[in-house]
């Protein structure tokens, strides 16, 4: 009997041990899965322009006409001691004169009955915003919003204008300019034909979800009267240009001046004393000092569209050289031979011999040369490389937009052309 009651002890001793550890056991495990819960359920504040705005009632709105940042704090009760510092605070990083009626802004207030505004965040520009800290410490600091990069690859057909096929395909119109841009000296933009197209890989710029503006074209090609014409964005002698399947390059040089053994007299400036009215005023040329009858040629293959006379300008012409570039040549003796409204004209060319009819003082040439109709110093264009892709270089060329010509290609043919000429050039 006593022996079996110490057994029984024994094991019962030994069945409490073993619950003790099962229940230290499972407290354990539970302390260690609700910790580890506790941790995934934690929230991260939300953040917008780097506040957390749930801590705060947050309210937009829209800059109007006449309005300014001060009185728009003053409505929501900023103390006129913190509104009175924010001029002397701008000098250096935001001017507040820089406000603009239209653009949005958001005030932060604190969340207690008080409603004290915090921050004041205006937005300037889609990628720009200035965020005004009105506590204690004011301040104003200008920021950056992150650009988002967007690879595309968009086509369309053009029905009636490149900018239309734009908008009816809801394409950034800024890609438009730069397709002009690659294919200005392959593409006549002034001769786009109803059942022209287009096809493009590039890089489109979004701040938040809105899109502002293109970035880098990778390739394209664009079908102009029956021809398509392919363009490779491709780095040779550490610059990029673009280059068609076989190397070649789709651009074509500039002389580096309209004429040979001058010297520059006068550059591109935005305010010039005139030589003969005796004001100031812009010059949008670069003036060559050269002997009369000096011969004087065309920089690039073009059109003449004007060969005139005019008080200021004297014998001049103005050549066209594709949809982008426009170059004229003004104070000539007289013209060169064959030289009219309509004549082509090829580089080196002579249209005209130097001069000094019109308002000048002497022998000279008057060098002009606009993009996009834009006149632009003709000392700093860039002349883009004619060169091809070298020889030791093709190999590598070849395979890099090997990719690329796929992704242009290797979709089945788009109904945007009739079937019958597409899958020709697909052959």
């Amino acid at each position: 009997m006593k022996k079996t009651l110490i057994i029984s002890a024994i094991i019962l001793g030994v069945l409490l041990a073993a619950a003790a550890v099962f229940f230290a056991t499972q407290s354990a495990t539970d302390s260690s899965t609700i910790s580890e819960t506790d941790e995934i359920i934690v929230t991260q504040p939300i953040l917008e322009y780097g506040i957390p705005v749930d801590s705060f009632n947050v309210q937009s709105g829209t800059i109007k006409r006449n309005q300014t940042i001060g009185t728009i704090l003053g409505d929501f009760g900023c103390k006129a001691e913190i509104i009175n510092q924010l001029p002397s605070l701008s000098n250096g990083n935001f001017s507040l004169r820089q406000v603009r009626a239209g653009n949005s802004y958001k005030i932060f207030l604190s969340k207690d009955s008080l409603q004290k505004p915090t921050y004041f965040v205006y937005e300037h520009t889609p990628t720009e915003y200035v965020v005004f800290t009105l506590t204690d410490s004011v301040s104003i600091s200008k920021q950056q919003k992150p650009i988002r990069v967007e690879t595309k690859l968009s086509e369309a057909k053009i029905s009636s204008s490149l900018w239309a096929s734009m908008s009816n395909n809801n394409l950034n119109p800024v890609l438009a300019l730069e397709l002009s841009d690659v294919f200005a000296w392959t593409v006549d933009f002034f001769g786009i034909q109803q059942g022209d197209g287009f096809k493009v890989y590039y890089d489109e710029l979004y701040v938040d979800s809105t899109s502002v503006g293109i970035g880098t074209i990778h390739a394209a090609w664009f079908n102009h009267r029956g021809k398509r014409y392919y363009a490779y964005r491709y780095m040779q002698d550490s610059t990029y240009n673009f280059w068609d399947e076989e190397g070649n390059s789709l651009k074509k040089a500039f002389l580096k001046a309209p004429l040979k053994f001058s010297r520059i007299s006068s550059k591109f400036t935005s305010s010039r004393l005139h030589p003969v009215l005796k004001i100031y005023r812009p010059h949008t040329g670069v003036d060559y000092a050269a002997p009369e009858g000096t011969p004087v040629m065309a920089i690039g293959d073009g059109t003449v569209v004007e060969r005139s006379f005019t008080k200021a300008a004297g014998n001049f012409v103005k050549v066209k050289h594709n949809s982008v570039y426009t170059t004229a040549y003004l104070h000539l003796s007289r013209f060169g031979k064959n030289i009219s409204v309509g004549s082509r004209v090829s580089q080196g060319q002579i249209i005209g011999y130097v001069g000094k009819t019109g308002y000048a003082t002497g022998p000279h040439l008057d060098f002009r040369f606009w993009k996009n109709g834009k006149a632009v110093n003709p000392l700093t264009v860039e002349s883009p490389s004619v060169e091809p892709i070298k020889k030791e270089g093709i190999e590598a060329y070849q395979q890099f937009i090997a990719t690329l010509q796929n992704k242009l290609d290797s979709v089945p043919p788009s109904p945007i052309f009739p079937s019958n000429a597409i899958n020709a050039l697909y052959k």
